[in-house]
Parts: C-alpha cells; structure tokens; sequence
C-alpha cells in the first residue's frame, strides 16, 4: 500500500525528512568562501552535485534556518565575494566534517575549530582543505533564489577554474581511483554512506552498442518467478537473442530440471557477469 500525501499538507521540517532521507546517497562537499574583509568560512553541504563539464559547473545550496528564516554564512560571503573552494569529503575527515557544521557565530574560523589545513587557492580567495583529495577552485557564475521562507534553498551555480588532485588517489592509468578516495555521502537523519567495501559495486555501460530491451525478451524470462528487475536489466543491454544454432548447440546442458531451478541457474550466472549464457540457458529450455 503506498502512502500518498500532498507536499502542502507537510510542515517543512516533514518535508525535509522525506527529501533528506528518500534523495540519498548525496556526495559531501566543503564549501569555503571569504567576506569582503577576508573572513573565512568553511561549511559542509549535501545539497550539492556536477551538473556540467564542458563549461565545468558543480552547483550546491545553502538553505534558510528552518527555526528563523535567517541565511547560512556561506550564502552572505558569496554575495560580497562571488569565488568558492568546494572541496570533497572522504572517510577520514568524516567527524571533523560533522564537527564544522556546527552552526558558529558568524566570523568563526571553521578550519581552525574542526582542525583542517587551509592551503592558499591561486586563481580565487577562499582557501581550500588541504586534507582534501580533490578540490576545486570556482568562479560563482549565479545564486537563483529558491523561496524565501524557512527551508528555501539558494542555487549557488559554480564554474571551476582550478583543480587541485592529490596523487595518492589517483591509480596507475592517472586517473582518480574510487577505491582510493573512500567518499562518503549524506543519508537521512544521522545516517552517513561510506563508498568501499561491499557497498562498491561495477555494471558496465551500454555505450558501445544498442541493447535489445527488457520488451524484446522472450516471454517466460520476462515474467520468470525467480529473475529480478536487475537481472532482466543485464540481459537487455544484451545486443541479440540467441540464434537456433546456438541454441542446439547448449540444449545437451540441460537435464530434467524444473522451470526454476533453471532459471536459478541463468540467475546464477547473470550475476557473476554471464548473461549471455544465463539468456541462452532459459531461451534452449524452451525447446528441450
């Protein structure tokens, strides 16, 4: 049963729950802006992605206090000085990113208080965190308004002109390794996700060649018991059914197994990146 509500019958601090917690993971990143005295300030933001490469554009937004309706430090430096560091977060400064969003009487240094380095930027003021492995030195091209009311995000959109990558994340091709960097992303509530591990997963791209579809599936796969929408997504990246020459050519593989203990077996072998033998195992089936 699905519970469905209208967005103006939630309070905004209802709304934000289910945003907060249904749009996630969302990448971390450090946003480090001056005022027009030089002031620094360092903030973590959530509400924050790339949008673009070609102009280069990462865009995050500071929202309005909930409690008061009052702007977030960053929103206030940006519209004195329109430059920004954003730089990323990974596992190992996790606590201290969650120690800098503490909500500091304005003209508080956040890299002193969470302890982080600031390295000088060279093309904009503000500095970036040196314990950072990637950053980027940004030009603010826009700030578009969101609402004014409490909860209402700005839009800052952000041209990098700078980037700066440590070494040690990147692999033997020169390019960054997930691995290596170990980000970390935004959940809902107090909840955080770490990108290692098991929670690391590849599926390759259907970029090189035009898939067949999920439609274009024989029936009894597209409505196997046992295969799941994840499984039925692999095979449609596939480029052609099997042909009656293969087919009679697998048909000596199968015994008197039932329709699903085969389709166990084609699961089985979809998922350890053998999908094509998994589609022609069920495909001969039919015909056995």
């Amino acid at each position: 049963m699905t519970k469905s509500i209208k967005a103006t019958d939630l309070s905004n601090r209802e709304m934000y729950g289910y945003l907060s917690s249904a749009v996630a993971p969302r990448p971390i990143c450090f946003a480090s802006t001056v005022d027009a005295e030089g002031n620094v300030n360092l903030s973590p933001f959530s509400f924050f992605n790339v949008f673009s490469s070609n102009p280069p554009i990462l865009a995050f937004s500071p929202v309005r206090r909930g409690r008061d309706n009052t702007e977030k430090d960053t929103l206030q430096n940006l519209r004195e000085v329109k430059q920004v560091t954003i730089s990323v977060v990974n596992y190992t400064m996790v606590e201290q990113m969650s120690l800098a969003s503490t909500e500091y009487e304005k003209g508080v240094n956040e890299f002193v208080k969470a302890g982080f380095t600031p390295v000088a930027s060279q093309l904009v003021k503000p500095p970036r965190v040196g314990e950072s492995p990637v950053a980027f030195e940004c030009k603010v091209n826009d700030i578009i308004e969101l609402g004014n009311e409490g909860g209402a995000g700005s839009l800052v959109i952000a041209e990098v002109v700078m980037v700066h990558i440590n070494d040690k994340f990147l692999n033997e091709k020169g390019r960054l390794d997930t691995l290596r960097l170990d980000l970390v992303a935004r959940m809902g509530e107090n909840w955080y996700a770490r990108a290692s591990g098991d929670a690391l997963f590849e599926i390759p791209k259907p970029v090189s060649s035009i898939g067949i579809g999920v439609d274009n599936l024989p029936e009894h796969v597209r409505n196997s018991k046992v295969l799941t929408g994840n499984n039925l997504g692999r095979l449609g990246t596939l480029e052609r059914l099997p042909n009656e020459e293969e087919i009679s050519g697998f048909t000596h593989q199968l015994t008197r197994l039932s329709i699903e203990e085969i389709h166990e077996h084609a699961k089985q072998l979809i998922e350890t990146d053998k999908a094509w033998e998994g589609l022609l195992l069920m495909v001969a089936q039919v015909g056995n």
